[in-house]
């Protein structure tokens, strides 16, 4: 694993070292464009980002995205009527900030999907991780599920960003673009009884995957135990993962919690040993 950091620590640094040539959020980074394949042919993009689990790193993404269908009706997605069995990732280029390169990952090994689910929702929830294996040269800036963020103080109509790819297009090279939303249902309540909350947001098609966040740039910030700060220094915090839209006359979009996709990558990684 050359090469290879825990973002808290290594994407600081090197961001900082960096600063004289370019300033990056470091949120823009950490997205990556997806392209769903079928033997090498496109058939759809997506997002999704990396999260680490011990020594290991998993991509996580929705799974419609993966299966190529719509998660309730199991419609196809693709005007191709295909369903993907690659996905690529177009990954950071390790030492080089502002370069990336295509890597490929098979969804399926000996017939038998490579992705894990939910370990209690299963297929009911919309989202996936899969265990990254080309990695040589790749600088992953991945999200750190088991490490507590800020634990901001939030509520409805709370500002919160999905950062991916809308219709497949970029901020520039492969950084992600910021789509500005907000709370629009009690995130601590589960929403149908599933580990999601509702935001009101005008997301597009290839922003499915995208990680919502709260990002705050100095002020006094509150937070859950009660304590309030005041400073300059950004913060974040990953509140989940986008799954799109209820329907399509609303710009209500579904996120899985965090607490979610820690369970799923904590599972699949207990699989794996």
């Amino acid at each position: 694993m050359r090469g290879l950091f825990l973002f808290d620590y290594g994407v600081r640094t090197f961001l900082k070292n960096m600063q004289k040539m370019i300033e990056l959020n470091e949120l823009s980074v950490k997205s990556l464009l997806l392209e769903m394949r079928f033997n090498g042919q496109t058939l759809s993009s997506g997002t999704g980002f990396v999260a680490k689990m011990g020594s290991e790193y998993y991509l996580v993404t929705n799974r419609h995205n993966v299966t190529g269908r719509h998660q309730e009706t199991g419609a196809l997605l693709s005007p191709t009527k295909g369903i993907p069995n690659q996905v690529a990732v177009l990954h950071n280029v390790e030492g080089k900030l502002g370069s990336w390169e295509w890597r490929v990952e098979s969804l399926y090994e000996n017939d038998e999907p490579s992705w894990y689910e939910h370990p209690s929702f299963g297929p009911k929830t919309d989202i996936v991780c899969l265990k990254l294996t080309d990695l040589n040269g790749v600088q992953l800036f991945a999200y750190d599920l088991f490490q507590d963020g800020p634990g901001f103080l939030i509520g409805p109509a709370e500002t919160v960003s999905v950062i991916g790819f809308p219709f497949g297009l970029s901020g520039g090279g492969g950084l992600g673009i910021w789509a500005t939303g907000f709370i629009a249902t009690e995130p601590q309540v589960d929403f149908k009884d599933l580990p999601l909350f509702l935001i009101d947001c005008r997301s597009r098609p290839g922003q499915s995957g995208s990680p919502v966040v709260i990002s705050k740039n100095g002020g006094a910030v509150a937070y859950q135990n009660g304590s309030v700060s005041v400073g300059s220094e950004p913060q974040n915090e990953l509140l989940g993962i986008y799954s799109g839209r209820i329907n399509t006359q609303s710009d209500l979009g579904m996120v899985w919690k965090v607490s979610a996709i820690r369970e799923l990558v904590l599972n699949a990684s207990e699989m794996k040993s």
